[in-house]
């Protein structure tokens, strides 16, 4: 499915005919970091130069389309403000078609920068996001997308309007190839959890569940279908593992066997890490941001610990108030952060320059470019 409108540019126009920006270094120095104030697509064609096929992992929280202007108050330090009196951080005034393309354009250019191993995060809203989906699978290809995750951003509200509270936003998750990076970050288990899922207690007191040895389809050839202590796998379904697997597995006293003969694998909750990590996630904002729409640090965390490694490159050209940088030094990754805003540039500055210095190899270790 291709979503249409009347200024969508042809692709390769967008790639050749998109300005570049020219980068002037305002420090003297020659670090891996990069942070830079100008417009995303003609800072993010520039950077093909250096770093196309490069970016291990994007996350953006780009504007959404909500036309309207948001405000850092002067006089109130870490409060936004709606005052007509205070700076605009940032205006949010691209709607429909205009906003579609201003997205799509920057999409193109971040899926040339992203390695093999790469996947994008994009937040978005509900009221824009189907749209942004569409695009995202016509960029990326509809076999990378990965999910669409729900992140509960706030409290409850009490809004008096016809319709449900709306306490969520989304995030669209694609790779650029089947390559990527994926650490599968866990939870810790509740004492709740284990005592639900592991109800079963051995003989030296450790904690366990059972699950079945086969699994579903049937294989023709092959040691999974072969027999075990004389037992064939039901029909439709075969061995998870090779007969010899069970029964290394049966020696070390890892399968239980039932009163009627049916052997099952013991899992113990002290040999797990946690539990996986399902797609609807409770990240709450900042109560009191230091920027518009500032992101919770731990979920910028969850991203960048589960799709990237240390020392890759991370990248946000939204950066707004900087959380993405943040996480990405203080998890021991390489960072590029691109923004546009006055105020975002103070902010940003601000949070790096707090960041604790045994996180960086020396003083602050980021060079900041601008564009000329």
């Amino acid at each position: 499915m291709v979503i249409t409108y009347d200024n969508k540019k042809i692709e390769q126009d967008v790639l050749n005919n998109t300005p570049k920006a020219i980068l002037k270094k305002i420090n003297k120095n020659n670090h891996k970091n990069k942070f830079i104030q100008g417009d995303n697509s003609r800072v993010l064609n520039a950077l093909l130069d250096d770093y196309r096929g490069k970016v291990d992992l994007i996350y953006i929280d780009p504007p959404f389309a909500t036309n309207g202007h948001f405000r850092i108050g002067k006089d109130r330090a870490n409060t936004i403000s709606k005052s007509n009196d205070d700076d605009i951080a940032y205006s949010d005034i691209l709607v429909g078609n205009n906003f579609l393309e201003f997205l799509r354009e920057r999409l193109i250019f971040l899926r040339e920068l992203m390695s093999d191993n790469a996947s994008i995060y994009l937040h978005i809203d509900y009221k824009i996001g189907h749209y942004v989906k569409i695009l995202m699978d016509e960029i990326f290809g509809k076999k990378n997308f990965k999910n669409d995750i729900t992140r509960v951003k706030c409290n409850p509200k009490n809004f008096n309007r016809k319709a449900y509270g709306n306490i969520k936003d989304l995030i669209l998750l694609y790779s650029k190839t089947e390559h990527s990076t994926w650490n599968n970050p866990s939870l810790p288990f509740t004492q709740e959890d284990i005592n639900k899922l592991f109800k079963k207690i051995d003989k030296d007191g450790r904690r366990y569940t059972t699950i079945p040895l086969h699994a579903p389809g049937e294989t023709v050839n092959g040691k999974t279908s072969q027999k075990w202590k004389e037992i064939k796998p039901p029909k439709g379904r075969h061995w998870r593992s090779a007969p010899e697997v069970l029964e290394k597995w049966d020696k070390q006293g890892l399968i239980e066997w039932s009163k009627t003969g049916v052997p099952r694998k013991k899992i113990y909750v002290d040999e797990r890490e946690g539990k996986k990590m399902q797609d609807i996630w409770e990240f709450k904002d900042p109560q009191y941001p230091r920027y518009p729409t500032e992101k919770n640090l731990d979920m910028l965390k969850l991203i960048i610990s589960a799709s990237s490694n240390k020392n890759d490159l991370v990248m946000d050209c939204f950066c707004g108030s900087g959380t993405t940088l943040v996480a990405a030094q203080e998890l021991g990754r390489n960072w590029i952060g691109i923004d546009n805003s006055e105020q975002a540039i103070k902010v940003v500055k601000k949070r790096l320059n707090e960041i604790p210095k045994d996180l960086f190899s020396g003083d602050v270790d980021y060079d900041f470019l601008m564009e000329s």
